[in-house]
């Protein structure tokens, strides 16, 4: 399978550049050709799980939504309409099964917390795992900032991760999240303000 996908892949790029757009691909995909799907799933798996990672928290969780945006690629390829950007499309759909999980997430969370009484205290389980100081640091690092990011409201939250994160532009992550480009541009300022904030300490 590897050797497949790599094959694929090489004959989708010259000289690190796609012969085909995205959009091109997907009118392929749709016209049947099933290895132009695997070309767009190898060109935006990463890309996708990172931002869900980023908006989630949990890597097992959005390897699944990754998993989910990808077969509702396969299932709905013929609501794709070319108007549109591909990645503009392939975004929104993660970003609404990412909030789809969030709410599940906290109707849990809410589930779970009403079962503790007043006395109970929560405790850390100590990782049994071996690491160098500079590993936990990172580590410890990482944590800090997808604290911080995770404070933010969910429209800030997200238009930091797809500007910031993913690099997506302003006209995309418009047309993503569905509000003007002003808009965006304010909220991401906004976001970017309250994380140097949240993050002054690291500087320090």
């Amino acid at each position: 399978m590897m050797n497949q996908t790599s094959s694929i892949s090489s004959m989708m790029q010259l000289d690190k550049k796609f012969i085909y757009t995205d959009e091109e691909l997907m009118k392929r995909f749709q016209n049947g050709d099933e290895n132009a799907y695997i070309e767009l799933v190898n060109r935006y798996r990463d890309k996708i799980l990172n931002f869900i990672f980023h908006y989630i928290g949990d890597f097992e969780i959005s390897e699944d939504i990754v998993q989910d945006t990808m077969v509702k690629l396969y299932q709905k390829k013929h609501y794709y309409k070319e108007i549109a950007k591909f990645s503009t499309w392939l975004y929104t759909i993660a970003k609404n099964l990412a909030n789809t999980e969030l709410r599940k997430k906290k109707q849990r969370k809410t589930t779970i917390l009403s079962h503790f009484s007043k006395d109970d205290k929560p405790y850390d389980i100590p990782s049994d795992q071996p690491g160098t100081h500079q590993e936990i640091e990172s580590e410890v690092t990482s944590k800090i900032i997808r604290n911080a990011i995770d404070k933010l409201t969910d429209k800030f939250k997200t238009v930091i991760l797809l500007r910031d994160i993913q690099e997506l532009s302003y006209e995309d992550i418009s047309s993503i999240v569905g509000v003007p480009i002003g808009t965006v541009k304010s909220r991401i300022n906004r976001a970017r303000l309250q994380l140097q904030i949240e993050l002054k300490h690291l500087r320090a």
